[in-house]
């Protein structure tokens, strides 16, 4: 029996942004030293699931907003941060679950294209537990009418992606009244919880949210660091042999 495509899911639980991105950027910098063959160098496929102080970035395509701008948002008691993602102007914020997937896509056999289209259909999907009609439009994100509950940003270099998705749970969506949520005029925002009329927590959907992942991407997860005791994982040389280890045992024994 062929050993399926094995994904590491590590709880960061509630954390800045920038903390957040330098764990996303050491996960990268492993796949990118195996793929220029650096010595002892190994990646590993993770999905990154987060929960972020109130933010708001922008996209390597916004160049509109000024330093007055930004000052404007901070005083809303939010950080403001430029990043290398695609995509406009958004928000992540308590209430969001964020993924970020750190993977080589050459391992799952297709391009950005089409990595963007599983990302959108899981978000969906996930929607689709909750009984909550969501689809994709020629907007960018996920929909629900005319109503925005997922958002997509992304980067890629050498087939290693960074960056990811963010679903609105029970997110304050006050937070959008400052901006034009990825530069899109007359359309509005919403969440799980504001589309069921009940509170549906990050903690009540990441379940939905993994096995739609699971299923879109056909792969296996290995789900070790998702519970609170390990949620502050990172990739230091202990860490990653232990998920070395991991890898290694789970590929023996599907042999």
């Amino acid at each position: 029996m062929a050993a399926r495509r094995l994904v590491h899911v590590i709880n960061l639980q509630r954390m800045g942004f920038m903390s957040s991105y330098d764990v996303q950027m050491r996960y990268a910098r492993y796949h990118l030293d195996q793929l220029a063959g650096k010595k002892g160098a190994q990646g590993f496929n993770v999905v990154l699931l987060v929960e972020h102080n109130p933010v708001y970035t922008i996209g390597l395509r916004d160049q509109s907003y000024s330093k007055e701008d930004e000052k404007k948002l901070r005083n809303t008691g939010a950080e403001f941060q430029r990043t290398n993602r695609g995509g406009l102007i958004t928000f992540h914020g308590p209430g969001q679950l964020v993924a970020y997937p750190i993977l080589n896509l050459k391992t799952f056999g297709f391009g950005m294209r089409d990595y963007v289209c599983n990302l959108e259909k899981t978000m969906i999907s996930t929607c689709d537990y909750f009984g909550i009609k969501a689809t994709t439009s020629a907007d960018t994100g996920v929909w629900v009418e005319d109503r925005k509950i997922g958002a997509i940003g992304i980067h890629g270099s050498r087939y290693i992606t960074t960056h990811g998705v963010s679903l609105n749970c029970n997110t304050d969506l006050s937070w959008y009244d400052h901006i034009v949520p990825c530069g899109i005029e007359g359309k509005g925002v919403t969440s799980i919880s504001e589309e069921l009329g009940s509170t549906v927590t990050i903690e009540d959907t990441y379940t939905y949210f993994l096995e739609a992942f699971k299923q879109r991407f056909e792969c296996d997860l290995d789900e070790t660091f998702l519970t609170p005791e390990h949620h502050s994982i990172l990739p230091t040389k202990e860490s990653l042999a232990k998920i070395f280890n991991m890898s290694y045992q789970a590929k023996e024994s599907q042999v």
